[in-house]
């Protein structure tokens, strides 16, 4: 299938094709035509799937044709609600991407810069928001933002929203929209809570479902080393000697320690920047900016300040510190191998990491390749990270939606 097999207007396929865009991804090619249908859309699917496309492009062409048909007021008309700043900045330029031919006002808000640019896109008329809950409210509550004539809504990265306790802001923000909207909501997975706060916002919806949210994508290669806390940073040095390397994302868990694994890099003479909570946003927008640009090579993060992270052809992830929630892993890892790219993630245990380890080849059914013989290998008997007896899961019933499998060709990367 093709985009312009899509029902798209010329000027969004023209936009595509700029951009080198032709065969959408799965949850592109069945999110878009429901959205355009008008239908509310659950739609639950990993990190790197093409999400943002499967709701801006549809969101372009309704509002530009729901101001060709008379609407024309300076008041929002759609809302895209995303828990993080990297994600937001992302999501608006994919709209100025995809929307270049339609001439649509659209903005981006987001917390800890000054308000007054922003402040005064929307006094000047916006069609299309992107925005972070917190400065969202913010600016609500202050009477410059007003979302009673809001036709289209996404909430995006809502499991994300969750983790990041965001879930009560989107309550307040969603009881100040109108009743008749439509509504697009994205999960990556559907906690008990998320589903809940699905039911209450959706009205009959197509469900779109293109992987099992446990899954990994196939594309990448998965490794692990059991190596000791003491010994992490030699072999991740070490490691990372091999230039053919040109950017790798390292996660940790916690903001410390993103800071001490990015001070022992640049001992070590490579370039590395970390993004975690405790940076200023001016900071986090640079060090990305910078690892997207090639400036920095390697880039330290924790789980919350790496959602949103899109980068081209990013080949590495290493998992320095195991996540204790083995959701967090699929995530982490599905920063590489996007739409269909490869990608190689590395992960890193040591001795009280190896619970996070089972419970994490438990959650994806597949055991990690162990390296084994290098120079850092941990001593520590094995025998707490023992291969587990992978159940292998149930065929799905008759009639249910089946994962679609599809080999994209790189001109159909999308944010």
């Amino acid at each position: 299938m093709l985009f312009k097999e899509l029902q798209l207007i010329e000027p969004i396929l023209k936009a595509l094709e700029t951009e080198g865009y032709t065969t959408p991804t799965p949850i592109q090619q069945q999110a878009i035509p429901l959205a355009l249908e008008r239908r509310d859309v659950l739609g639950c699917a990993q990190t790197g799937t093409g999400k943002t496309a499967a709701f801006a492009i549809p969101i372009l062409q309704l509002t530009y044709q729901a101001i060709q048909n008379g609407n024309r007021s300076k008041s929002i008309k759609a809302l895209i609600l995303t828990p993080t700043r990297e994600l937001a900045i992302q999501i608006d330029e994919s709209f100025a991407a995809y929307g270049r031919n339609l001439y649509l006002k659209h903005q981006v808000i987001f917390g800890g810069v000054s308000q007054v640019p922003q402040v005064n896109a929307l006094r000047n008329g916006v069609d299309i928001l992107v925005a972070t809950p917190g400065r969202l409210l913010d600016l609500m509550q202050q009477g410059y933002i007003h979302l009673n004539d809001i036709h289209f809504f996404v909430l995006d990265e809502a499991d994300r929203m969750l983790d990041m306790g965001f879930i009560n802001d989107v309550k307040k923000i969603v009881a100040k929209l109108p009743e008749k909207k439509q509504t697009l909501f994205f999960s990556a997975t559907m906690p008990t809570e998320i589903e809940k706060l699905s039911s209450t916002l959706l009205k009959h919806p197509a469900k779109v479902e293109v992987t099992p949210v446990s899954s990994t994508a196939e594309k990448i290669q998965q490794a692990v080393y059991y190596v000791e806390k003491e010994q992490k940073k030699h072999l991740l040095i070490h490691l990372l000697k091999d230039h053919t390397i040109e950017t790798a994302l390292v996660f940790t868990r916690t903001k410390h320690g993103a800071d001490k694994v990015v001070k022992e890099l640049l001992k070590a003479g490579i370039t590395a920047e970390a993004i975690h909570g405790n940076k200023s946003q001016n900071a986090r927008q640079r060090a990305l900016t910078n690892f997207k640009a090639g400036t920095t090579r390697i880039l330290v993060a924790t789980d919350i300040a790496a959602r949103g992270i899109d980068v081209d052809q990013l080949s590495h992830v290493y998992n320095y510190e195991l996540p204790n929630v083995p959701e967090t892993y699929v995530h982490r890892i599905g920063r590489t191998g996007r739409a269909g790219a490869s990608g190689m993630a590395v992960s890193f245990c040591d001795t009280e990491e190896r619970e996070y380890l089972k419970d994490i080849q438990k959650l994806i059914r597949i055991n990690l390749p162990v390296v084994q013989g290098h120079e850092y290998e941990s001593t520590v008997p094995l025998h707490a990270a023992m291969p587990l007896k992978v159940k292998q899961p149930k065929p799905a019933p008759r009639g249910r939606y089946r994962e679609q499998r599809s080999s994209y060709n790189r001109s159909s990367r999308t944010r």
